[in-house]
């Protein structure tokens, strides 16, 4: 599910380093080395306790946003949702992060938490296209599809022309109309 408008340079808003708010995404420097054994690309840890453990990835929380976002557009949900769960302790109210860590729980097929997290972005922005459509997205897969149909039709009310969204109200409604039938 890669966010239509930005698919790898998504800005990071709502950081709390003013000089990293509004950045771009360098999807450049996400992979530069794997860790033998590690969940995930990049050099994510930042070289452990005195005992030799890893405590944590390394960087900021814009480093980890940028290397979840890339490891999100590669199809890594899970590895994503580690540096996102990362990042969400240190900020919790980023819209930005709330949306990655929605990505990737849908990615990981955790449909409920995405729903929640979309949720919470449109009750934050209800003009937010992409959370509708997130939102929209998860509800379907939990089968609940008329409240999924609600959402999906905001967002392509709001973006018309965008096919993935227009394809997944045409499913949404495709599937309400065929339960109608069969109830009838």
């Amino acid at each position: 599910m890669a966010h239509p408008d930005a698919p790898k340079d998504q800005p990071v808003e709502h950081m709390s380093d003013p000089d990293e708010a509004g950045t771009r995404g360098d999807a450049s420097t996400a992979h530069q080395g794997a860790i033998p054994g590690g969940p995930y690309d990049g050099g994510p840890y930042d070289g452990g306790r005195d005992d030799g453990a890893p405590t944590g990835p390394a960087g900021d929380v814009v480093d980890w946003y940028r290397r979840a976002v890339d490891l999100l557009d590669s199809g890594d949900d899970a590895a994503a949702a580690v540096l996102l769960e990362r990042a969400l302790v240190t900020e919790p109210s980023s819209p930005a992060l709330q949306e990655a860590m929605g990505r990737a729980r849908f990615g990981s097929r955790r449909y409920a938490e995405s729903a929640d997290l979309f949720g919470s972005l449109v009750e934050r922005d209800p003009t937010d296209h992409y959370a509708r459509y997130g939102l929209g997205l998860a509800l379907s897969r939990l089968g609940r599809q008329e409240q999924a149909l609600e959402h999906l039709a905001v967002a392509v009310a709001m973006r018309p022309g965008r096919s993935e969204y227009d394809d997944a109200l045409r499913q949404a409604r495709a599937t309400v109309d065929a339960r109608r039938a069969a109830a009838s």
